[in-house]
């Protein structure tokens, strides 16, 4: 896992879900840990998509429940 992609995740997840970088791990969920709803995932995820010059269709999106899951998701099409 590259600490550097791993940043840049976080650094969106901070500005895009308004939660503290400390929160920001690996195993966090997004709706139990990180208060976040599906409008916030799609918002999320359209900004990693701007951030790693990605595109993530919206059914890869289901099962993603994790920081860990959509930084795999994201860090595959890389």
């Amino acid at each position: 896992m590259s600490e550097d992609n791993f940043d840049r995740l976080k650094k969106c997840a901070v500005e895009v879900l308004g939660v503290d970088a400390d929160k920001i791990t690996k195993e966090a969920k997004f709706a139990d840990d990180l208060d976040a709803d599906s409008l916030d995932l799609v918002e999320f995820v359209m900004a990693l998509e701007e951030e790693f010059d990605v595109t993530v269709e919206e059914e890869e999106l289901e099962g993603v429940e994790t920081i860990g899951a959509a930084y795999d998701l994201v860090v595959g099409k890389l």
